[in-house]
């Protein structure tokens, strides 16, 4: 029973810590644009949040993600309307991203895996993302078309973001992964199913 608080203590510590992370990184690593589909940013979170998914795990990623995230949208008036949405992609992006990292044990050793990973969490994002601002346009009036254009006007930031994202978390992956396997944080708190 010792045990099992010692592993659950870790676990939240290390998700906070990399909510953090995700937090700073958000607030102090992106570039805000304006867009007819609203404000937007070119970000280095994202990449935290595939590699946080690809080394620690679907759900010690995934909340990380998801908490860090949404508590950036609770300090920015224009995002915080949407943080209980932004909560929801982010969780699934390095959730969906951890779960893959770590199929049949791999946990996020596999080269292969991992890039499958990280291009299946990040394109399921941006997919919620393209969703929600579609969705708010013609909730605002907007009719179909014009919404599709507005929301057109995102895709040179999302692929950016994605390209980047996508290439950090691969390229930070094995360094990192190797740094943190001497860890107890890391040997406690990370899924290894």
């Amino acid at each position: 029973m010792q045990q099992n608080k010692k592993w659950s203590v870790q676990k939240i510590v290390l998700i906070g810590m990399l909510a953090a992370f995700i937090f700073i990184s958000t607030r102090f690593l992106s570039i805000p644009i304006v867009t007819p589909a609203g404000k937007t940013m070119l970000k280095t979170a994202n990449a935290l949040c595939l590699l946080f998914g690809i080394l620690f795990g679907g759900v010690p990623g995934g909340l990380a993600a998801g908490i860090g995230s949404a508590i950036f949208d609770l300090t920015d008036p224009a995002y915080a309307p949407m943080a209980w949405f932004t909560f929801i992609k982010f969780f699934l992006m390095a959730f969906v991203c951890g779960k893959i990292a770590h199929i049949g044990g791999a946990n996020g050793n596999n080269k292969k895996l991992n890039v499958l990973a990280a291009l299946s969490g990040a394109f399921l994002m941006y997919i919620m993302y393209y969703s929600e601002k579609i969705i708010t346009l013609m909730l605002g009036g907007s009719e179909l078309v014009p919404a599709l254009g507005a929301v057109a006007t995102l895709l040179p930031a999302s692929a950016f973001n994605i390209i980047f994202a996508i290439v950090v978390s691969q390229i930070l992956t094995p360094v990192l992964h190797k740094a943190l396997a001497s860890t107890s944080l890391y040997k406690h708190a990370a899924e290894t199913k």
